[in-house]
């Protein structure tokens, strides 16, 4: 009997051992498949972007075809200057030593041009070859030429010279005016007699004018960049991505006379203007609309009690001019030239620009809050 109950105490013994075991496998296995890693997530989905050719921008063909174009310009000009200065006799000049006067002696100065068309027109700025008594231009091929001056214009600082050859490379000339803002733009020229340079930036304004420190006639709406422009880049060729010329550099502003993030080119269309007036006449013939202009501001606008907010305000006529003829007057506000609108002097000017003496073009006007048109007569200026 004792024995009988020991084999049943063991056999629940056993049974009860066996059912936790089974118990902690359970929790064992559960614990193991909750606390398993996660599978990988899915690679992020991503656009399948594909870039085409030209809607990036590539240089390669704009520099490599306009940069045989672009010439270096070397100017020889006579100067002199006031100071002590020894003669031809030593003997004087031991005894009585140097004499102060004036003394003569040659220079030179550099620059860039571009060629325009394939019998040797180049195209350069006035201030490169102002006052030469000899001019040189070397092509991208290491070529050397004598060149002639054409004709120049001061007020737009364009310059035209020649040189007695045929077959040359040239740029075609492309429309400045249809330029935008944030345009692709390369600048070629010889910053510091680094000849054939080439810089890249993009069109940052358009319609620009600098300080006129010296007072003199200007007729300027420049054509703003940031492809970095040096000294010796005067002259040189702004060309847009399709390889033709829309500017001739000009100008930087500077604190420090090198580049600082700002050039400036005369578009291509003024450039075309002045050149087709320089090899027919040797000059240029501009019109005059016969006013003096100022820019509009809100006070003059409330005092004159025009309606419009931009336009060109007439402040005087000249006597005999188109405008006094037409019955323009003081206060009166250009609003349209001849279809075109203008906001502002600048723009005037380049549209005026473009004419000839002798045109005729409407002008719309507002006087005292009524919109009028008139036709005036351009004379030469």
């Amino acid at each position: 009997m004792k024995q009988s109950l020991a084999t049943i105490l063991l056999s629940v013994l056993v049974s009860a051992v066996v059912s936790c075991g089974v118990l902690v496998g359970d929790r064992y296995i559960n614990q193991k498949t909750e606390t398993a890693p996660e599978a990988a997530p899915a690679a992020a989905v991503r656009p399948n972007i594909q870039i085409q050719p030209g809607t990036y921008p590539d240089f390669v063909y704009a520099a490599e075809t306009a940069v045989e174009a672009v010439v270096y310009v070397k100017v020889t000009v006579r100067t002199g200057a006031y100071g002590y200065y020894g003669s031809d006799d030593p003997l004087f000049d031991f005894f009585f030593g140097p004499r102060y006067g004036y003394k003569e002696y040659e220079a030179q100065g550099s620059g860039s041009g571009v060629i325009i068309s394939p019998d040797g027109y180049i195209v350069t700025n006035n201030h490169v070859i102002e006052h030469a008594r000899r001019i040189e231009v070397t092509l991208n091929d290491n070529r050397c030429y004598e060149a002639t001056l054409v004709g120049t214009d001061p007020a737009t600082d364009i310059a035209l010279l020649k040189v007695d050859a045929s077959g040359l490379p040239s740029v075609p000339v492309g429309d400045s005016d249809a330029l935008r803002l944030g345009e692709w733009v390369i600048a070629i020229g010889s910053p510091f007699d680094l000849r054939s340079t080439i810089t890249a930036g993009i069109v940052s304004a358009k319609g620009r004018t600098m300080p006129n420190y010296d007072g003199r006639f200007r007729v300027e709406s420049f054509i703003q960049t940031d492809a970095a422009v040096n000294p010796g880049n005067s002259g040189g060729a702004l060309v847009n991505t399709a390889g033709e010329l829309v500017g001739i550099n000009t100008s930087i502003v500077s604190n420090t006379g090198s580049y600082m993030g700002y050039s400036f080119a005369v578009p291509a269309k003024i450039v075309s203007r002045i050149v087709s007036d320089l090899i027919t006449d040797g000059r240029v013939h501009r019109p005059s609309l016969g006013i003096s202009m100022m820019q509009l501001n809100e006070n003059i606008r409330q005092e004159l009690k025009l309606s419009s907010e931009s336009g060109v305000l007439i402040y005087e006529t000249v006597s005999g001019s188109g405008a006094q003829e037409a019955g323009l007057q003081r206060g009166d506000l250009i609003l349209k030239f001849d279809g075109t609108s203008v906001s502002d002097p600048s723009a005037l000017r380049v549209l005026l620009n473009e004419r000839r003496p002798g045109e005729v073009v409407a002008i719309e006007f507002e006087r005292s809050g009524k919109v009028e048109t008139v036709d005036v007569t351009l004379k030469e200026l």
